[in-house]
C-alpha cells in the first residue's frame, strides 16, 4: 500500500465535525428505521451466526474505505496492514477455515462505492475514472480491471463489511473551507450530503443482496475522532453528531431488516468514545485513523456480532516460538513446536491426537506414517522426501527425532503433513500463531 498525503488533520476534522453537530435532527423515517432495527434484533434475540467447526471456508469480503483496507500513517507500498479484516480472519479461523477478500478503497467515498459495486455487479472491468476520480489509491486501476474475481467471491461471501462515510465528511469539508457559507447554507449543505450518503448505502447493499442475498452484511458507523482535550465544551456536540449518524446506519440497516435481509449496523463509535486519543492516530500527527487498539477495537464489534465474542491471542511462553490451534483449541503439550528453515515442526503425536488421525511407527526404517480421511502420509526421519498420495514430494527440512528429558519425539514438517493430509494450514505473523483446520 503506497504512502500517500493525509487529507485529515485536525483542523479538517474538528471543522467537519462541528458541520454534523448542526444536523442533529434527521428525517423521522431514519429514527423510526432505527428503531425498528432495535425490536427485530430483540425479536431474533440477537443470534450470532452458527460457530459449529466448519469444513468449508468461511470466506469475509471488506468492501469500503481506508478503514477497510487497514491503513496506517507511514505505510508504503511493501508494508502488510493489520487492520480489523486482518483480525477478522484470526477470529473465524478459530472456527473453521477463513477465507478473506479485502476491497477497501483509500479515499473512497460512499458514492464511489456505489460506482464499484455497481460494476462489480455486471461483472465486467471498468476504467478506474468510473469508480471515483481522484482516488490516492495505487491500487484502483487494478480493482477496476479485476471486477470478475470480486464478483466471484462476493457471491460465495458468508460476511461483508463495509465502512465507508468519512470521505463524504471530507467533501464537505473541503466546500466550507473553500468558500464562506453562511450557517444555513452550510446545514443545507450537510443535509444535502447525509441524503446522498443514505441514497449511496442503500444502492450498494441493494447490490450486494442481488449479488449474494445469502451473505450476512454488516454497516459500520462512524466513529468521531477529535478528544475531549481537543474538542472542549465542543465535545459533547460532536458525540451528539456521531450519535446522529449512527442514527443513519441504524436506519438503513432497519429498512432491509424489515425486507427479511440479513444486514446489521455495527456500533464502531460508540467504543471510540472517550477513547479517541487511544484508539486514533490523532496524537502526535493528527491523523484521525485507527490505530492497532482501534483497529482492534473495531474487530472486537464485528467479531461479537459474528460469532458472539471475541477471542484473545494468548502470549507466547518462554521458548515457545508458536502458538499452534488446532480445530479452535490451543494445542497444550510439553512437547514445544521447533521452527527450522522457517517451518513450524511439532510432534506427530500432538497432530494425530487432535485431529483423530491414526500413526504407526516403523523402527527398522525410523518411519512414521499418518493416515486420515482416506489420505496417507510416509514420512522417514532424516529423508529429504516424505511420501503423500503415493508420490515423493521434496523437504528441505526432514523429519527428525527431537529428545526431550528421557523420551525422543519424533518431530515432523507440519505443513507438509498438513497439506498431504487435506488439512488447511494458515499461519498468521502478527500473533506468531499457526491455526489447523480440517
Amino acid at each position: 500500500m503506497k504512502l500517500f498525503k493525509n487529507k485529515y488533520g485536525i483542523c479538517h476534522a474538528l471543522t467537519g465535525l462541528l458541520v454534523f453537530a448542526l444536523l442533529l435532527s434527521f428525517p423521522a423515517n431514519i429514527l423510526a428505521g432505527a428503531s425498528a432495527l432495535l425490536a427485530a434484533e430483540k425479536a431474533r434475540g440477537e443470534q450470532a451466526l452458527p460457530i459449529a467447526v466448519r469444513q468449508k471456508d468461511y470466506n469475509i469480503v471488506a468492501l469500503g474505505d481506508s478503514i477497510s483496507a487497514g491503513y496506517e500513517p507511514g505505510m508504503t507500498a511493501q508494508s502488510t496492514p493489520y487492520g480489523y479484516v486482518e483480525r477478522l480472519r484470526e477470529q473465524g479461523l478459530y472456527y473453521g477455515r477463513t477465507k478473506t477478500f479485502n476491497y477497501g478503497i483509500l479515499g473512497l467515498t460512499s458514492e464511489g462505492l456505489k460506482n464499484y459495486v455497481t460494476a462489480i455487479g455486471s461483472g465486467k472491468p471498468v476504467k478506474a475514472e468510473a469508480i471515483q476520480r481522484g482516488v490516492p489509491d495505487p491500487r484502483i486501476s487494478v480493482l477496476a480491471s479485476e471486477i470478475a474475481e470480486a464478483r466471484a467471491n462476493i457471491e460465495r461471501a458468508d460476511l461483508i463489511t463495509i465502512t465507508i462515510g468519512g470521505n463524504d465528511l471530507y467533501q464537505l469539508i473541503s466546500d466550507v473551507d473553500d468558500y464562506d457559507y453562511s450557517i444555513a447554507e452550510i446545514e443545507a449543505k450537510g443535509e444535502d450530503l447525509l441524503n446522498a450518503y443514505i441514497f449511496n448505502v442503500r444502492e450498494v447493499i441493494r447490490a450486494l443482496n442481488e449479488i449474494n442475498p445469502e451473505a450476512q452484511i454488516i454497516l459500520m458507523d462512524q466513529y468521531q475522532p477529535i478528544p475531549k482535550i481537543i474538542g472542549g465544551t465542543i465535545y459533547s456536540q460532536l458525540q451528539s453528531a456521531a450519535n446522529s449518524f449512527t442514527g443513519a446506519v441504524e436506519g438503513i440497516a432497519a429498512e432491509f431488516t424489515t425486507l427479511g435481509k440479513l444486514v446489521k449496523a455495527a456500533h464502531v463509535a460508540e467504543v471510540f468514545k472517550g477513547r479517541e486519543i487511544v484508539f486514533t492516530h490523532i496524537f502526535p500527527g493528527g491523523d484521525i485513523h485507527p490505530n492497532q487498539a482501534g483497529y482492534e477495537a473495531i474487530a472486537k464489534v464485528v467479531a461479537k456480532e459474528v460469532w458472539g465474542s471475541y477471542r484473545e491471542t494468548e502470549a507466547l511462553r518462554d521458548g515457545v516460538p508458536v502458538n499452534v490451534v488446532i480445530k479452535g483449541k490451543k494445542l497444550q503439550t510439553p512437547y514445544k513446536p521447533v521452527l527450522r528453515n522457517n517451518q513450524t515442526f511439532l510432534a506427530i503425536k500432538d497432530i494425530t491426537d487432535a485431529i483423530g488421525a491414526e500413526s504407526q511407527w516403523d523402527n527398522r526404517s525410523s518411519t512414521a506414517t499418518v493416515t486420515y480421511g482416506g489420505r496417507k502420509v510416509v514420512i522417514p526421519v532424516g529423508s529429504s522426501t516424505i511420501v503423500t498420495g503415493g508420490k515423493s514430494v521434496p523437504t528441505a527440512s526432514p523429519a527428525f527425532l527431537n529428545k526431550i528429558g528421557q523420551e525422543s519425539k519424533t518431530y515432523v514438517p507440519l505443513a507438509l503433513l498438513a497439506q498431504g493430509l487435506g488439512l488447511d494450514v494458515q499461519y498468521v505473523e502478527k500473533t506468531k500463531t499457526v491455526f489447523i483446520n480440517l
